[in-house]
């Protein structure tokens, strides 16, 4: 039982550290840059945080995106890009400070965490010298390349925030950075933040609105002041609210504008007119009806070939009893390419009216360059040209220039027997 001596075996185990050293870089370093990625980022920032917490210290995540990027890549092809990366990356980090952190999150994105701030708006100097660092040029291969950087900043402490969310905060900012002419920066503004929020509910509650048909159109008349004669109708939208009642426009539809979900409703509302034109006409009424298009909808190049469609589906309506009165409050991007459209239209038979004109953005360019036949004269001059002596004299300027320019005249919001003698005799 007694021990003679000891056998020892050793191995070089250097190969094996070093393997589980790359793993680790891999997985926790950005291959091109060789800065810190999103997994070791999250760390580093909830261990900022829980030091803030402790310290009582505030710290700031800034979001950048390079302006610019995409058209270096290009240009000059994905190897200049990631050349281009790898510098403007070392003069960033050159511009932080001891303890900052800088990681690249994918593309030309960049998370920088500023820890240890006595104050909040100690990071400011930091920021512009970034943001000086982003732009400094950058020569490869003979070409000197420039971009620039958007900057979106949150900052800590703030209530009940986590890691993730304060990234998602300076991601928003970033956004309004590039929204605001790029080569800047914003900071997180949590009522915006709040004002987003509802805008996304609010827009997929009216998805939801869309596809349970609870938008109902109603019709208001329009009339021949001197025969008494209604002429024609105005379709004009209604959300049937199953806990709000009946809802005006006004309540819903400025949510949507400048998003792909008014083209949608825009579709509806135009396919739901001609069902009741439709309608009436087999009970022997045979009715012309306007509907409003806005400018999202109207610029679409389908436009004209999704309105022949929606035609045909009722041949016995006739085209021309469809008016689409275009909002003159609404901004066209490219009146040459709606005027092509319009005319495209007019072929099949459809007619355009001006609405809410001399309210808007370019009515004397818009009467120039589209081809609406009729022009209707907003109802807040209306209402007011009896005791306003500068609201009758745009509503007879209005009159001559429809006479002048050979268009139809309709006057909104005629509610009083006063007002129509008045519009009888201009």
């Amino acid at each position: 039982g007694a021990t003679l001596n000891y056998l020892a075996i050793f191995s070089d185990i250097t190969p094996i550290k070093e393997h589980a050293r790359r793993l680790e870089r891999i997985a926790h370093y950005d291959a091109l840059t060789n800065l810190p990625n999103r997994v070791l980022l999250a760390d580093r920032l909830q261990h900022a945080i829980d030091q803030c917490q402790r310290r009582g210290l505030a710290l700031t995540v800034l979001y950048l995106d390079l302006d610019g990027f995409k058209a270096v890549n290009d240009q000059h092809g994905h190897a200049v890009g990631d050349s281009l990366l790898v510098e403007v990356s070392k003069q960033m980090k050159a511009a932080l400070r001891a303890g900052d952190t800088l990681a690249r999150i994918g593309g030309d994105e960049f998370v920088a965490v500023l820890v240890d701030l006595e104050r909040p708006e100690a990071f400011v100097p930091v920021i512009e010298r970034m943001m000086r660092a982003c732009a400094e040029p950058v020569t490869i291969g003979g070409a000197e390349l420039r971009v620039t950087a958007s900057i979106g900043v949150a900052i800590y402490p703030q209530d009940g925030v986590s890691a993730d969310q304060l990234l998602r905060q300076a991601d928003q900012a970033m956004y309004q950075s590039k929204q605001s002419g790029k080569n800047c920066y914003q900071f997180f503004d949590p009522s915006k933040d709040l004002a987003i929020k509802s805008r996304r509910e609010s827009l997929e509650r009216m998805q939801l609105a869309l596809q349970r048909n609870e938008f109902v159109l109603r019709y208001q008349p329009k009339v021949n002041m001197r025969t008494g004669r209604v002429i024609g109708m105005e379709a004009l939208i209604r959300w049937q609210h199953p806990v709000h009642g009946i809802l005006p426009p006004v309540e819903f539809l400025p949510v949507i504008e400048d998003h792909p979900l008014s083209v949608a409703l825009g579709d509806w509302v135009i396919r739901s007119a001609i069902l009741q034109m439709s309608q009436w006409r087999a009970q022997g009424l045979a009715m012309p009806v306007s509907v409003n298009v806005g400018a999202l909808q109207l610029e679409r190049a389908e436009f004209a070939d999704k309105l022949k469609t929606a035609l045909a589906e009722h041949a016995e309506v006739p085209a021309s009893d469809l008016q689409l009165e275009i909002l003159e409050t609404s901004a066209l991007h490219d009146t040459a390419q709606v005027s092509d459209i319009m005319r495209r239209c007019q072929q099949l038979g459809v007619r355009f009216a001006l609405d809410d004109f001399g309210t808007g953005y370019a009515s004397l360019s818009y009467l120039k360059q589209l081809p609406a036949e009729t022009l209707k004269i907003d109802q807040s001059f209306v209402l007011h040209m009896l005791d306003g002596p500068n609201d009758r004299a745009i509503v007879r300027g209005i009159i001559g220039l429809a006479t002048a320019f050979g268009r139809e005249v309709l006057a909104e919001g005629v509610e009083t027997l006063a007002m129509g003698t008045e519009l009888l005799r201009l």
